[in-house]
């Protein structure tokens, strides 16, 4: 199959499509817009729903009902849109329903504005709504990978009912990639779980209340274990040249191609670098980071943040080295040139 020249936005629809998802409910906000705007053009010609809800809000909850029904659906959108629909994902996790968030970062706080960033890791990897709960969160690099990990998104979702997450800065939303789609298409079908108006699915109740504190703390327990299940099975990581490395840098979405090309210039001058780029954000790969400390000399982070997800190296790490950190934000990225002097400034 020949590959498309697309934004990475349109691959993670098509993406979403072929892995059998039918319903996607969504309010528009930039950078995510040309999700929408796929998911609007290419639905309705595979008998799928398109809806433009009237908020995030209304957006969210319509994928709660899509997918109390058994369809596979999703929304998309960025971080005042996520924050708006943070009470319905909770509501989803707790009531163990799979969807698919698509989360294109944009600047923050407040209105902030349109251009990338990475500080949304908080909100969508720490669980920004109420509750126990997490939420499977994937972090492509790539458009390719905006495809790929969204149609894996969609089966692990199914395969531990929980909501997953796209996560990706506004680069890797808004540039245009060769993407090549050679996974297989799924075909709808309804769970054994789900709600669909007939008479053999009336049985089943989809809610996530439980009055009695005993039986919400043995729901709270189960949705604990299925956690580390997915911590045990779907921790996902790559290594670049780190099987000799002093200095290890640790950066996901678009830091982490931007840290290759510093890698790269390490490399050039002698000085023993790698990469470890998480994938999954949650689960996170503290297992690898911490064997990589016993063998790197110090670890250094970069985000388009104030700094998030070095939080978590850190915790990983647990002081066996150094974790230094460099962040850009605003919508401002660095370039492997001001990062390589960064790293300088701080032996």
């Amino acid at each position: 199959m020949p590959k498309q020249l697309i934004k990475g936005n349109e691959a993670l629809m098509k993406g979403a499509i072929l892995a059998g998802c039918r319903g996607f409910y969504g309010y528009p906000i930039t950078p995510a817009n040309e999700i929408t705007e796929a998911a609007a053009y290419y639905l309705p010609q595979v008998g799928g729903t398109f809806l433009q809800a009237e908020s995030e809000v209304a957006a969210i909850n319509m994928v709660y009902g899509a997918s109390s029904a058994g369809v596979r659906c999703m929304t998309a959108s960025s971080g005042p849109g996520i924050s708006l629909m943070a009470e319905g994902i909770s509501y989803l996790a707790g009531s163990e329903l799979p969807c698919v968030i698509a989360d294109i970062t944009r600047g923050g706080p407040g209105l902030g504005n349109i251009a990338p960033e990475q500080s949304d890791y908080f909100q969508v990897v720490k669980g920004g709504g109420h509750g126990c709960y997490r939420t499977l969160v994937l972090a492509p690099a790539c458009a390719q990978e905006m495809a790929d990990l969204t149609y894996l998104a969609f089966d692990l979702a199914d395969q531990y009912r929980t909501p997953a997450v796209i996560l990706a800065d506004g680069f890797i939303g808004q540039m245009m990639e060769p993407v090549e789609f050679t996974l297989a298409a799924r075909a709808p079908r309804l769970p054994e779980w789900a709600v669909d108006g007939t008479a053999s699915t009336r049985r089943n109740l989809i809610s996530s209340i439980y009055l009695q504190p005993d039986d919400l703390e043995k729901h709270i327990r189960m949705l604990e274990a299925k956690y580390a299940r997915m911590a045990h099975n779907e921790t996902r990581w790559e290594n670049y040249k780190t099987d000799d490395a002093e200095i290890v840098f640790v950066g996901y979405g678009i830091s982490s191609r931007i840290l290759k090309s510093v890698v790269e210039m390490m490399r050039a001058r002698d000085i023993r670098a790698g990469l470890l780029r998480p994938i999954t954000l949650f689960p996170f790969p503290s297992d690898e980071l911490r064997r990589l400390a016993g063998q790197a000399e110090r670890f250094f982070v970069v985000e388009l943040s104030t700094g998030q997800m070095v939080e978590d190296v850190r915790l990983a790490v647990e002081g066996r080295c150094p974790v230094e950190f460099y962040g850009r934000c605003g919508g401002n990225a660095p370039s492997a040139e001001e990062i390589f002097e960064e790293v300088f400034a701080h032996v």
